[in-house]
């Protein structure tokens, strides 16, 4: 039998092996990425091209699969009655690719530790734009659980005594120095990840009768146009940049990058971007705990605390979660997931 707290979070079946799901391959992510490292901690390919393969993946991956239920043609079709559709998606293409970049860039300029405290408030900051875009007012228990969620993803950061005070003192003085100078992008990439996530939930729910395979070659299409222009810009792409990718290791980070370009859809779809910042914050959690057993990575106090506050806010949020803003019935979208 069910626990009345995991139905109330997860209705269907589907919808906690989404949340599964989700979670699994963003921790996957990190080792893939992690092992495709140079041993200075640098990549011997383009991160650019490998989220142009990716999208390219993503946009194989769901055209294959629409034409295993229905006529691939049958695409044109979508897209001439749906240009209006085609063309709103070019919203969350346009600040996910932005986001992208900004990403590289500010992990130029800030030490990992000050980027993701900083990005941590983006929990906040999805909850308003939920509101707003969805008119649906979150209850007090609802934003303590986002606070202490965010709150428990920051004291990860903090020092209890047991972690080496040098390394500390330099990512205070650099914390200072850097939002000094260069609070604004990463502030705006911030913002591009919170009102993209929130938007393409917004077109996924709103836009039913459109199928959401259909929906996701169209963020494919558009995430490729912006890419596109990045590189006309940059003037950076050549076919040796993919020469790289031919390595299993490195394969298997944009392999993986798509699957959750993929699954993130149907996550939006049948969740929403509340309980994503939940399955982000419990990704830490496994992290945390894997790395201790498979590389030997002490879990210091302020991991444990993390863990507990990440964990307390869980619990409170499933005691009273958001109800899923209900999409528009689309019989051929119904059908073409339980195929799936």
């Amino acid at each position: 039998m069910v626990h009345p707290l995991i139905k109330d979070m997860f209705p269907t079946t589907l919808s906690l092996g989404l949340f599964i799901l989700y979670i699994s391959l963003f921790v996957n992510q990190g080792w893939l990425v992690t092992a495709s490292q140079n041993t200075n901690n640098s990549y011997s390919y383009s991160t650019a091209v490998a989220v142009l393969l990716a999208e390219i993946l993503k946009l194989i991956a769901s055209v294959f699969i629409y034409a295993f239920k229905y006529p691939v043609f049958g695409l044109l079709t979508e897209l001439k009655n749906n240009s209006k559709v085609f063309a709103l998606y070019l919203i969350p293409a346009s600040l996910y690719c932005l986001y992208n970049n900004l990403s590289f860039v500010n992990l130029s300029r800030f030490d990992p530790t000050t980027y993701f405290v900083v990005l941590q408030l983006r929990v906040v900051v999805t909850g308003v734009i939920f509101q707003i875009l969805f008119k649906k007012q979150l209850s007090q228990k609802q934003w303590l659980s986002l606070f202490l969620l965010t709150f428990g993803c920051m004291v990860k950061q903090i020092n209890f005594g047991d972690v080496d005070e040098t390394s500390v003192k330099e990512t205070n003085k650099e914390l200072s120095l850097s939002l000094t100078f260069y609070s604004i992008p990463l502030f705006a990439q911030l913002l591009c990840s919170c009102l993209a996530g929130v938007y393409n939930e917004y077109l996924l729910k709103t836009q039913g009768e459109v199928n959401v395979f259909v929906q996701n070659i169209f963020h494919n299409i558009n995430s490729m146009i912006c890419i596109g222009m990045v590189f006309a810009w940059q003037e950076s792409f050549t076919w040796e940049s993919l020469a790289p990718f031919m390595e299993l290791k490195v394969f298997l980070v944009v392999c993986n990058n798509a699957a959750i370009g993929v699954v993130t859809s149907f996550f939006l779809k049948y969740l929403n971007s509340i309980l994503k910042n939940f399955a982000g914050a419990l990704e830490l959690v496994f992290t945390a705990i894997l790395s201790y057993f498979l590389f030997a990575i002490p879990i210091y106090l302020n991991t444990i605390v993390s863990i507990c506050l990440i964990l307390i806010a869980t619990l409170m949020y499933s005691q009273n979660p958001v109800t899923n803003p209900k999409s528009k019935s689309n019989q051929k979208t119904g059908s073409l997931i339980c195929s799936a």
